[in-house]
């Protein structure tokens, strides 16, 4: 059986709303436990045995449509006592309908917690020695939002997993769901969790980004697969906690899609590359790109698929950190721990690594995504003082090879339009602007307001292009300052 201690401190997601809240005890609108009720619905949709206790402080109590979600023996109701037992548990019982058996005490660790929960003369407070309630505080626990803030994904569920063999209980605040507390060291956990529920499989590609006061999510495999989202789909993206849900029409397949009403239709693009067989990619690409690749062969550099394992992840390692500035702006993989990327490759059996080697040594390096009839260029990278041999051009060469041997008709490497140095690069080596449809879905209310209110576009894509072009400079210029000041 897993076990869960689930500690609601605070009534909302945002933090700064629960803090007035809390000070002046008014509960308003749908938000309230959103998270603590997602968190329910997910613990309710779990194949897994499980055994939750919740533990609810005086201002974040169950309300009506929570309660039904915890109506069944996996859930416990108890009480997280803020400042006193007795008065505090009355309430509860009454509000919840419930026998309450285990408490509690809420912490209030630095001042500001204090003063919001009138806290004022000492951290805890005093429990009566004929207390009812049993302490919850005996039993082993594993705070799994501080183990997710501290380690990757992978690292964080084995450990999970491990803890939870030896009899710990998961203790989670469904506050740090999503997001990631930095002065408490918290959060975010909800891919850890739904692996150890073993629910939402289909959303386990998802990539989400905050974008102002709302979550816009996409599959990362979008372009790989055809994504179509069904009910049960959406359904799914609701209880995680998104609210825009974003995908494109592979268009380059003429796959069907029929959009309902409410989707926003909008047009996007990819650097794609049709391969009909290598004698035509070589003839369509001009003479200064053959130049250079043949430039690669003649200066002994060869080029050839690799395996992934941790010599090659330390090889990548010490190209990322070459230098912090790549293409006149910051570059976002410098400084990566040797961990990480150890990790990212060994986990990416199913990616095609290719390397570059010049006197034995990995000058460059690409990593290829095989999807349905396309091949994605994820990742192509060399080390800027071999820039003169022409590595670039020559792993181009060889991913084009690996799509001809494996069939794949089309390569495609990002979008076009958004950085003039890499555009030109990719028009040189036969890579063309190609249009594509992208969908917008609004997934609750939030998102039908932000997409009314054209919040759920790219800035850079609403920029006219002679303006980018000239931002361009200065957004790089920030970003070397930016990287400058960190260091």
């Amino acid at each position: 059986m897993i076990k869960f201690r689930i500690d609601v401190d605070y009534p909302y997601p945002s933090r700064i709303k629960s803090f007035i809240s809390t000070v002046i005890t008014l509960q308003t609108s749908k938000m309230y436990l959103k998270n603590s009720k997602i968190l329910a619905k997910m613990f309710n949709k779990s194949p897994e045995k499980l055994k939750v206790y919740w533990f609810f402080t005086i201002k974040t109590l169950p309300d009506k449509e929570l309660i039904n979600l915890l109506n069944n023996e996996n859930h416990v109701i108890a009480l997280h006592i803020v400042n006193h037992p007795m008065i505090e548990l009355r309430i509860a019982e009454k509000i919840t309908n419930r026998k309450i058996k285990y408490y509690t005490v809420h912490g209030t660790a630095n001042i500001l917690t204090r003063l919001i929960w009138k806290r004022w003369k000492t951290k805890f407070p005093k429990i009566p020695k004929k207390f009812p309630l049993k302490s919850f505080h005996q039993y082993p626990t594993l705070p799994l939002d501080s183990l997710c803030y501290k380690h990757s994904h992978s690292i964080a569920l084995n450990k999970a997993k491990k803890n939870l063999n030896k009899g710990k209980i998961l203790e989670i605040h469904p506050e740090w769901l999503y997001e990631r507390g930095k002065i408490n060291r918290r959060g975010p956990y909800y891919n850890t969790l739904r692996q150890i529920l073993k629910i939402d499989n289909d959303i386990e590609y998802l990539i989400r980004r905050k974008k102002i006061n709302f979550t816009i999510a996409r599959d990362s495999r979008e372009y790989a697969t055809d994504i179509f989202p069904n009910i049960a789909y959406i359904e799914s993206l609701k209880n995680s906690g998104v609210d825009i849900f974003t995908f494109i029409k592979r268009n380059w397949l003429y796959s069907p899609i029929n959009p309902k009403n409410t989707w926003k239709i909008a047009e996007d693009n990819i650097a794609i590359l049709h391969i009909k067989n290598y004698d035509y990619w070589w003839n369509i690409i001009g003479k200064k790109t053959r130049n250079m690749i043949r430039k690669a062969k003649k200066n002994a550099v060869v080029t050839y698929k690799v395996i992934p394992n941790i010599a090659l992840a330390k090889e990548i390692w010490m190209i990322y950190n070459e230098t912090p500035i790549r293409q006149n702006r910051a570059f976002p993989h410098y400084g990566i721990k040797l961990e990480n990327v150890s990790k990212k490759v060994v986990s990416s059996a199913d990616h095609i690594f290719v390397g570059s080697y010049f006197e034995n040594k990995l000058v460059g390096f690409a990593e290829l995504i095989i999807g349905e009839n396309i091949a994605i260029i994820s990742q192509l990278l060399s080390l800027q003082k071999y820039w003169n041999k022409a590595i670039n051009n020559s792993l181009i060469a060889e991913l084009v090879k690996i799509c001809i041997d494996r069939k794949v008709e089309w390569l495609m490497y990002g979008r076009i339009g958004n950085h003039p140095s890499l555009d030109k690069f990719k028009h040189n080596n036969g890579f063309n602007k190609f249009s594509v449809t992208r969908y917008y879905i609004p997934i609750n209310l939030k998102g039908k307001l932000a997409i009314k209110m054209g919040l759920h576009q790219n800035l850079k894509d609403l920029i006219p292009k002679k303006l980018l072009y000239f931002i361009l400079p200065i957004y790089n210029w920030i970003s070397r300052f930016k990287i400058r000041l960190d260091r």
